[in-house]
């Protein structure tokens, strides 16, 4: 009983998973199937006689066999040979595209692979630049600042010897003085 009804549910499934698709152009095989269909119904639905409805189906019973079994034989009939070449030749033509496309991939990621070295080297040049501009302007810094005080020094020892050669006058003067007032004496 249960499989009955799993069944059943299967089946208002799939029958509303074909009807939620959207409807597609049919192919010249489904139009003729449903063309057969509408004509058994239509000849189900308008019988004529007994006797003859029963001959006529029978024999379109026999038609409908034979047109379907032309169908599978035509559908049959195709060359397997040239659908697998076909096959092959896709294949093959699909396996040299990819490996083109994997050459290429990698030919790709070869050049990233140098961009990225030569942005990193470039980096690394940059860096090294800054520190080492950083490391001159610290040291200029530096010797600046050394010259600046030895500057500042050496006006202190500037003021210091103008009072020296200006007290060295003065002493010259006084001795000069001096001199004359002792050999004015000494006389």
């Amino acid at each position: 009983m249960s499989s009955l009804y799993t069944r059943s549910k299967e089946y208002t499934r799939s029958r509303k998973a074909q009807s939620d698709s959207p409807p597609s152009s049919p192919s010249p095989i489904a139009k003729t199937l449903r063309h057969e269909r509408l004509s058994r119904l239509e000849a189900a639905t308008n019988p004529s006689t007994s006797d003859s409805s029963y001959s006529e189906r029978a024999s379109g019973r026999s038609s409908a066999y034979s047109r379907r079994e032309n169908r599978l034989a035509a559908l049959s009939s195709r060359p397997e040979e040239e659908s697998n070449r076909d096959y092959k030749k896709l294949y093959e033509s699909a396996l040299s595209e990819n490996q083109k496309l994997k050459s290429k991939l990698q030919e790709a990621q070869l050049e990233l692979a140098d961009i990225k070295a030569k942005l990193e080297k470039a980096a690394q040049q940059k860096q090294e630049k800054t520190s080492d501009r950083s490391s001159m302007l610290e040291m200029e810094k530096r010797e600046k600042r050394a010259l600046e005080r030895k500057l500042s020094e050496m006006e202190e020892e500037m003021k210091i010897l103008t009072e020296l050669k200006s007290d060295n006058q003065r002493l010259k003067d006084e001795n000069g003085a001096l001199i004359r007032v002792i050999s004015k004496l000494s006389k």
